[in-house]
């Protein structure tokens, strides 16, 4: 198992926690972006930087996943694609996207940028909180432990 990150838009208290937990349970964790990034010196800990443009961390994270790897993504479209490839994936907010909710959470993503391109201002999600972040490092450690006992 491995897990990958969708680094471009994923907050550093998330990578932090990642970080810490790449090096508690000897997990091999690689960050992908289109921008240098900064990560402790580790074995367990790598970055590929990728070029800009729309879709490449995505479409890189897509060809390197194997199944049972978990990826950490808000992008319902790659989640979607991971879960396709029998991989895992979880949202930086604690959330996974599973076989039974991931049409359901495209067909609201399709509808919302729908909304968007016809001009209507839903505004963006929540600011990202601190029960966020627990709920992430609570739901990342419960599947490190189902995964590694």
């Amino acid at each position: 198992m491995r897990i990958w990150v969708d680094a471009d838009a994923c907050p550093a208290v998330i990578r932090e926690i990642l970080f810490r937990a790449a090096e508690r349970v000897r997990v091999p964790l690689t960050l992908v972006a289109n921008r240098e990034l900064r990560v402790p010196p580790s074995p367990w800990i790598k970055t590929i930087r990728v070029p800009g443009g729309f879709d490449v961390a995505d479409n890189r994270i897509v060809q390197q996943v194997e199944p049972n790897d978990l990826v950490i993504t808000a992008d319902i479209p790659l989640a979607a694609s991971v879960i396709e490839r029998q991989g895992y994936a979880l949202n930086p907010r604690g959330d996974f996207y599973t076989r039974d909710n991931i049409r359901e959470r495209l067909a609201m993503r399709n509808w919302l940028e729908e909304l968007r391109g016809s001009g209507v201002d839903i505004g963006g999600p929540s600011a990202f909180s601190h029960s966020d972040r627990r709920s992430f490092a609570r739901q990342l450690d419960r599947f490190l432990a189902e995964r590694n006992p």
